[in-house]
Order: structure tokens, then sequence, then C-alpha cells
């Protein structure tokens, strides 16, 4: 049996099948390229609640269960991999204090990705977090 298995790794460095070294660096698990996996996830902490909900966002190319990863991705990218920035000028925001959790963990271009953060109300994440969060 050795000698089976030996001979199948010769005829296999022979024939030029192996992974190139650049490329064996950023192979997943499954032989997939690394890039863009996030999960998404958003939980509502008081007491009437909708819950928690999450999603899988790829980016490179769009895709996952985000129902808008094409946008998500391109506000990413934008914010070089930012969650949270400035909010848009001329966002006006309720202030009634209805908390959510927004958090994210995965991979951005290949980069371990961790981010959680509590804010006041869903108008205040969306300001701050753009589409990335609107799911």
């Amino acid at each position: 049996m050795k000698h089976l298995v030996t001979g199948a790794l010769a005829a296999a460095l022979a024939f030029g099948t192996t992974v190139p070294p650049a490329e064996a660096a950023t192979a997943g698990a499954h032989g997939v390229a690394a890039g863009t996996v996030l999960r998404l996830t958003l939980t509502y902490p008081s007491s009437n609640t909708s819950g928690t909900r999450t999603v899988v966002l790829r980016c490179d190319p769009p895709g996952g269960d985000h129902p808008k990863a094409a946008q998500a991705c391109a506000d990413l990218t934008r914010s070089s991999g930012r969650f949270d920035h400035d909010p848009a000028r001329n966002e006006v925001c309720p202030m009634i204090y209805h908390p959510v959790i927004a958090q994210a963990t995965g991979r951005w271009h290949s980069k371990g990705v961790r981010f959680r953060k509590r804010y006041g109300n869903d108008c205040v994440m969306r300001s701050r977090t753009a589409r990335v969060f609107a799911f």
C-alpha cells in the first residue's frame, strides 16, 4: 500500500497537479479561495423584539443570502472594510430607544473580522452601517 501511495504522489507531482504556493496560502477548507465571507447578525435585546436575524454575505462576487449583497459589498469596499462610519449629514433618526446589536464575524479580503456594536435603534444603525446590515 505504501508503494501505491508513493507512486500516486510521484505521478501527481510529475503532471503538475499541485497547488501553487500563493493559491495554497489562500485556499479554504474545501479548496475555495479565501476572500470575503461574513456572518451578519442583528439582535433586538428589548422585551418586544422580532428576535435575532442572521445572513451570510459573500463578496468577490457578491452573494450569500443577504438581500442586498452587491450594495453591501460596495459599501464595505468604499469604507475599506469598516462596518461603522460617520452617518450621512442629512440623516435624521427618531430619538426612540429600541436597541439593536449588529455583529459581523468572518473574513474580509482574507483578514479575520469580528465586529459588535449596540445602536439606539434601527435608524441609527443603518445611518452608520449603510446597507451592510440592511436585512
